[in-house]
């Protein structure tokens, strides 16, 4: 039998051979498996996962409750019939559970499988209900890959491979209350993060975010909150638009929702859903959204979520953070709650501290947007030692940084 080192091997070797890669140089760690904060490497190695999947694990890694609802559904049924069609529980029971957490009349719930999907099915819901076309996003804002999402996604870099993308889309600077007035009568949807995240952890203010819920009512335009990221308590409320006292016409969820299986919606009045029922009927299908399996994990999550309280626990965990990491090398640490932006001075300190800091055991992970902004989002279930353990590493990693520039 071959040791741990060239099973290992092989796998690498297959990887390289048979895997598409996103970059030139992914991390390349070996998962054996992963529990709570943790993930257990090939090489015996423990790693701190301080980006939760990049915001997808924020009950940790195979939560108890998730796992055996996985376990009961499988012993059910997995996939049966395309999404609408036939009643399925884990479906109905998910998606009645997430409409009593919504206000009125965030009442109606289509399941797709992943964020950039439910914002396509957004879109698309948006231009059928007012019949018109022009789509405005903003600046340095994220929404997906697919040609739909990227097509009101602001930064040119991510865009410009992949032109031509869809026409009439109008992009507006962030938290720019004057910007505003260019939504017109013409405008189908307006669609934002609440708190941008590869865009650098930007917070907008609550003025501005009163002010784009009113110019959408004023005009007739659909509002739609990208809580891809924001949502499912990472930034200390449940949902991110409670903190501004302000509600969409339509909602966009994924990453958490799923307590780590494969998932996303998007939310509306039963109004607005119902224009996807006629001219023509199934105006938006899906095969394998709302897979039962995943309805049945995301349940679960949702409900310890709740029972938790881990909404509060992110604010939380976010002060403690915020009180921890104060350094030279910080400019700003920014967002809110367990979503956090640590801006280091230059791009070339970030990459030493975070490599340093995944070689003794935290992993960190950068934004699309900024080479020296580190995203912060550990588990909202993190038990403090350990969050206090991967604190303290960042801050002997900056510590040495700051000696070493002293030194040369």
């Amino acid at each position: 039998m071959p040791d741990v080192s060239a099973r290992s091997a092989t796998l690498r070797d297959q990887f390289a051979r048979h895997v598409a890669w996103t970059s030139d140089t992914p991390l390349g760690l070996t998962v054996e498996r992963a529990e709570g904060p943790f993930l257990y490497l090939d090489d015996g190695r423990r790693i701190i996962d301080f980006i939760s999947g990049i915001a997808v694990s924020s009950l940790g890694h195979r939560h108890p409750r998730v796992v055996e609802a996985i376990k009961q559904q499988v012993d059910r049924h997995l996939h049966v019939m395309v999404y609408g069609e036939f009643i399925q529980r884990p479906q109905v029971a998910f998606a009645s559970l997430l409409a009593a957490q919504l206000p009125p009349p965030l009442q109606v719930v289509y399941f797709t499988m992943s964020g950039t999907e439910a914002n396509e099915g957004a879109l698309k819901l948006a231009k059928k209900y007012t019949g018109r076309t022009r789509l405005i996003g903003f600046e340095r804002s994220y929404h997906g890959d697919t040609h739909g999402s990227l097509s009101v996604t602001g930064r040119a870099v991510y865009q410009d491979p992949f032109r031509p993308l869809l026409p009439d889309v109008t992009f507006l600077p962030f938290d720019d209350l004057a910007a505003l007035s260019a939504i017109d009568e013409e405008t189908a949807c307006v669609i934002t993060e609440p708190i941008q995240g590869e865009g650098g952890i930007r917070v907008p203010s609550e003025r501005w975010m009163r002010a784009l819920r009113q110019r959408c009512t004023e005009v007739g335009a659909l509002l739609i909150f990208d809580e891809i990221q924001t949502g499912f308590g990472r930034t200390g409320r449940l949902f991110a638009f409670e903190t501004f006292g302000v509600v969409p016409d339509v909602l966009t969820l994924a990453k958490a929702m799923g307590g780590g299986m494969p998932l996303g919606a998007f939310v509306s009045s039963p109004e607005i859903m119902a224009t996807l029922r006629t001219d023509p009927p199934l105006s938006h299908v899906t095969t394998f959204g709302g897979h039962p399996v995943s309805c049945a994990a995301a349940h679960a999550a949702l409900s310890v979520l709740l029972e938790e309280r881990l909404p509060a626990r992110a604010a939380e965990i976010g002060q403690r953070i915020r009180r921890t990491l104060r350094h030279p090398l910080i400019r700003e640490v920014r967002g809110r709650g367990a979503m956090l932006g640590m801006e280091l001075v230059r791009r070339d300190v970030t990459e030493r501290v975070v490599g340093r800091c995944l070689e003794r055991g935290v992993l960190l992970g950068w934004t699309l947007h900024s080479d020296t902004l580190v995203r912060l989002a550990p588990p909202l279930s993190i038990p403090l030692d350990v969050l206090d353990e991967a604190l303290s590493i960042i801050l002997d990693e900056l510590n040495r940084e700051e000696r070493e520039q002293d030194e040369g």
